[in-house]
């Protein structure tokens, strides 16, 4: 993986790239359409914790159904981690958990000011909330994968790819 430099944003930039993961940076004014590019339809989301709007091609708070149908899932990320091109994904009340991973396409949106330069820093920041407020997270590293019977198969065990778009202030 990449290694960590001075500017975590582009270490992050540059480990999503080697993961096959694109990303796409925006504005929270410009968050819906840059998104209604992104998303392939069905899709489905939860709430952000973030200013923005969703398109409305995106169904907010789906029915277990929507998500079995969907084929792109956005959720937030708490945190990116630079040097490995990782997302923090919060487990929510609203089930942010199901929409990362049963859709073809997983979105997750992290703010730029939240893409921490390695895993010790996110992994010290999650712990106080992990602590305060008894989250549990996972940590996402591209693609799911798996080459357990021989090639290498994308999609087996969660998404089969990954688009990170990431909020600039």
């Amino acid at each position: 993986m990449a290694t960590t430099t001075t500017n975590p944003l582009s270490t992050f930039e540059d480990a999503l790239d080697e993961l096959g993961v694109d990303l796409t940076r925006t504005t929270a004014d410009a968050f819906a359409s840059t998104l209604a590019d992104i998303v392939r339809d069905p899709a489905v989301g939860v709430p952000l914790p973030f200013d923005v709007e969703y398109p409305d091609a995106v169904t907010v708070d789906p029915t277990p159904a929507a998500v079995e149908r969907a084929a792109t899932g956005v959720t937030p990320a708490s945190f990116g981690v630079a040097n490995y091109g990782s997302v923090f994904l919060p487990s929510t009340a609203d089930g942010a958990e199901p929409v990362s991973l049963y859709p073809e396409l997983h979105v997750p949106v992290v703010r730029a000011d939240e893409v921490l330069p390695d895993l010790p820093e996110a992994l010290d920041r999650f712990g106080d909330m992990a602590r305060e407020d008894a989250a549990s997270a996972v940590v996402a590293t591209g693609p799911s994968a798996t080459a357990d019977m021989g090639k290498l198969v994308l999609g087996a065990h969660g998404p089969e790819a990954v688009h990170v778009v990431m909020l600039d202030e």
